[in-house]
């Protein structure tokens, strides 16, 4: 009678092993889905201009952030004609997950509705029951002479250091508020490499002296960004993208900075910035 209770347990102790691994590989299958739902909705905006694929891959209640489009299906639905009849495309330079987020870092092209002729963006899409479900961006125009010489998007595409993710974060995390937010400013080289600081902001140089210089220069014109708030962080190995609010030009911005790090620090930098304005097409904010 012992053996056959022994024997029992240790059967619905397997099958307790078994359901939960099923469970975990179903999990990670269906994260590892997310990005594929979210290249297929962008595709069927940006490529097909295809409205079943729009129906297909965004949800019917869809949430939007971005300032000029109003909320919902319908805006996205109607806007795919004005998309077509320019030929706005788009070029994807590095694609991230984080949970049920996907972050595009992408340059637009034919992209006047977006405010330029080529557009610079960071677009985070949440996917929801195998549909995006709310989408924030933001978007710059591209700028063709650079302080560096890099454009907006080269760089180092390769996504490494995947067991490193959360602790990525939480380098990147404390460099925002130590450095940015300038609590600590004279912290600055333990979270940014002296050896290699390769960066993509249009207007500052490579290194830790082409930041410092660009720095003193806006301190010198009473122009200094300010960092206000951070909002999210999201992450996938060795890069991670903050979304912080805060004010330039004595206007508010809405701040996304993408960070490569190799050997817990930073290497490199890429940003977009972008005014918030006053009215919004919808009362969900930009945040």
């Amino acid at each position: 009678m012992k053996k056959r209770i022994v024997t029992a347990v240790g059967f619905t102790t397997l099958l307790s092993c078994i359901s939960t691994l099923q469970g975990q590989i179903k999990t990670d299958t269906n994260m590892e889905n997310l990005k594929t739902i979210a290249q297929k909705a962008q595709d069927a905006f940006f490529t097909d201009y295809n409205e079943e694929g729009v129906k297909t891959y965004f949800a019917a209640n869809y949430i939007q952030h971005n300032p000029q489009v109003p909320t919902g299906i319908e805006p996205v639905l109607g806007f795919l004609p004005v998309l077509k009849e320019a030929n706005t495309r788009y070029t994807n330079h590095r694609l991230l997950q984080d949970g049920e987020y996907v972050i595009f870092h992408n340059s637009y092209h034919n992209a006047d509705a977006f405010g330029a002729k080529e557009v610079v963006a960071f677009d985070v899409w949440r996917i929801e029951d195998g549909k995006v479900a709310e989408h924030w961006d933001n978007l710059t125009p591209k700028v063709d002479i650079t302080a560096s010489g890099r454009s907006q998007v080269d760089g180092v595409t390769e996504i490494t250091d995947l067991e490193k993710t959360n602790s990525n974060k939480k380098i990147v995390t404390n460099f925002v508020n130590d450095i940015l937010f300038g609590k600590a400013p004279e912290k600055v080289t333990d979270y940014v490499s002296t050896a290699e600081y390769f960066q993509h902001n249009p207007m500052i140089k490579d290194g830790l002296e082409g930041l410092n210089e660009a720095i003193s220069y806006l301190v010198s014109q009473n122009n200094m960004f300010q960092y206000q708030k951070l909002h999210k962080v999201f992450g996938e190995g060795n890069f991670v993208l903050t979304v912080s609010e805060g004010s330039w030009h004595g206007k508010r911005q809405a701040f996304y900075d993408l960070f490569r790090l190799k050997n817990d620090k930073i290497v490199e930098h890429w940003d977009v910035i972008q005014e918030v304005p006053e009215q919004m097409a919808h009362t969900n904010g930009k945040f």
